[in-house]
């Protein structure tokens, strides 16, 4: 599939299911939420952008703490649904409709990037990384916290089959080693990281972006089909035949414009 046309997946996905980001304890709550805050220690001087800011959970965090914030997303229904629930509490968010893949800004524009749970649906994250150092000013600080695949290709290739059968618009997670390697390739150091593990309500999980119940089926029976040793691993909970949930490997590091 095309660029073009994943990017057009995600759009239809996401502006169907709008509210449900907004609302979803996954995204709009979080250890993370706060974290962010400490890691970055932000400054009100600052000029913050919130790539694929869905919801727009992490502007809201971030707005009280710094000058601006640039709220970006792919999809239009996403970010008038995002700007819909922060305008009464954040004034100085400004809206902006943006491939996180070709950012609409001049070079060393923020003292400060984000993007959270997002990036799994970026066809080209080489792309967004070469992106976000290029509008970071030296010195500046970007904040990436999404899903990752495990080392192990056998988990690696369960995982992001588990996701493509519940949410079309899925890329893929990936390693810890290669977002390791885009940092490296763009001049961006590591200065803090944190493994993570994120439990989800199946239930509530799968119906978020699923269709049919052929397609939860489909789901379901891919996890319950699994072997003992990848069922551990993913710390899944099945009672009475119904899985009840499970967890997945999370990401949040910290890195620096060198």
């Amino acid at each position: 599939m095309k660029d073009d046309q994943i990017k057009a997946k995600v759009q239809e996905q996401f502006a169907k299911n709008a509210e449900k980001y907004v609302s979803s304890a996954t995204h709009a709550k979080g250890t993370d939420l706060e974290a962010m805050v400490q890691w970055l220690q932000p400054s009100q001087d600052w000029t913050f952008l919130d790539v694929a800011t869905g919801g727009g959970h992490v502007s809201k965090t971030i707005s009280p703490h710094v000058g601006q914030v640039f709220a970006t997303d792919l999809t239009p229904q996403m970010l008038a649904t995002a700007r819909k629930h922060l305008t009464a509490t954040c004034n100085n968010v400004y809206y902006i409709l943006a491939d996180a893949e070709a950012l609409p800004f001049l070079d060393e524009t923020f003292d400060a990037v984000a993007c959270r749970i997002a990036a799994h649906h970026f066809p080209n994250p080489q792309n967004f990384v070469a992106e976000v150092s290029r509008v970071l000013k030296p010195g500046g600080k970007f904040l990436l916290i999404d899903n990752v695949a495990p080392l192990d290709a056998e988990l690696d290739h369960f995982m992001n089959t588990t996701e493509k059968l519940r949410d079309e618009s899925h890329g893929r997670c990936f390693t810890i080693q290669e977002w390791s390697h885009w940092f490296n390739e763009q001049g961006l150091v590591i200065t803090k990281s944190e493994n993570r593990r994120k439990s989800f309500d199946f239930p509530v999980w799968v119906r978020r972006t699923t269709k049919t119940e052929e397609q939860v089926d489909s789901v379901v029976n891919h996890i319950l089909g699994a072997n003992e040793a990848t069922q551990d691993y993913f710390s899944v909970v099945v009672t009475n035949g119904e899985i009840q949930s499970f967890q997945i490997d999370e990401w949040m590091v910290l890195v620096e414009k060198a």
